[in-house]
């Protein structure tokens, strides 16, 4: 503590040599001043972490009084060149208040009570009754490719295209030890649905019509200069189709847990509605003066 004050004491004076360090009362020690706002010695517990050398104190310290004092400028600018209905924050400030503490309680209430269990029956039965909300913005393909140097030995790309060509799938597998070692980059999920142009970022394939280039082409093989390329295309979704279950089942599980939430919100605000009403907790004056002016 007593060290916490030096480092305190020093990174004052450095800030504010021409202001004196003082008291403000006899328990709260003052270590800034600005426009009638105080900061304490208490405000800076916690800025220095153990173990942190003096100079790096110092630093710390100095900084946070600096900014403080920066904010507290601010402050006081904006409030002299604000008028009084600007200034008047105290409803915001209320329903603000209100928001938070209604959000913490709809929150707690979620953790508490949601049923947060969704069968795959659910969600074949959403992803049926809404196939028009999963209609795609990009043409999708499942595929494999390697990339290799095109230094590699010509015995080893004929090895990589007779596995990618190859219409048995499995043999897909076997890619994966001799990609570790031999590719310069691989990708071998097949069960994963890519974006075309994400690929064609990678592998520099030229397709005017991406249709016609799928039905086509179902492994690719070319070579530039430094690269040889080779992929396999295993299934494709072309623009504007529907989605596949797979693609969108964790979108369809988060949209129905956000419904169930929306409607145990909407449960509970009435049950405390009508508990409130029955207990005659509030009362409404239609006939009050407000109502009949215009």
């Amino acid at each position: 503590m007593k060290r916490l004050s030096a480092i305190i004491g020093i990174a004052s004076l450095l800030l504010l040599s021409c202001c004196d360090y003082f008291e403000k009362n006899s328990k709260e020690v003052v270590v800034a001043e600005c426009y009638g706002k105080y900061l304490y010695e208490s405000d800076l517990k916690g800025i220095v972490p153990e173990n942190t050398s003096t100079i790096d104190s110092i630093q710390r310290v100095s900084a946070f009084i600096d900014s403080w004092v920066r904010r507290q400028v601010l402050i006081h600018q904006a409030e002299s060149n604000l008028d009084k209905e600007a200034l008047n924050l105290n409803k915001q400030i209320e329903e603000y208040r209100n928001s938070l503490v209604i959000y913490a309680y709809e929150s707690q209430l979620i953790n508490q009570k949601l049923d947060t269990i969704v069968s795959e029956n659910e969600i074949a039965d959403y992803y049926e009754q809404n196939k028009e909300d999963f209609q795609l913005r990009n043409t999708m393909v499942r595929v494999a490719y390697v990339i290799l140097k095109e230094d590699l030995d010509g015995k080893q790309k004929a090895m990589f295209q007779k596995l990618l060509s190859d219409p048995d799938t499995l043999l897909l597998q076997n890619i994966d030890v001799h990609a570790t070692y031999y590719a310069a980059k691989s990708y071998l999920d097949i069960d994963h649905w890519v974006r075309l142009d994400d690929l064609t970022s990678i592998i520099p394939i030229e397709i005017f019509n991406a249709e016609s280039f799928l039905k086509k082409n179902k492994f690719v093989r070319f070579e530039t200069s430094d690269y040889t390329y080779m992929v396999r295309f295993v299934d494709y979704l072309l623009e504007e189709s529907i989605s596949p279950m797979e693609m969108v089942h964790d979108n369809i599980k988060n949209v129905i847990l956000a419904q169930r939430k929306q409607v145990m919100i909407s449960k509970m605000q009435e049950a405390v509605y009508e508990k409130a009403k029955k207990e005659h907790a509030f009362e409404v004056y239609v006939g009050s003066p407000s109502f009949n002016e215009e």
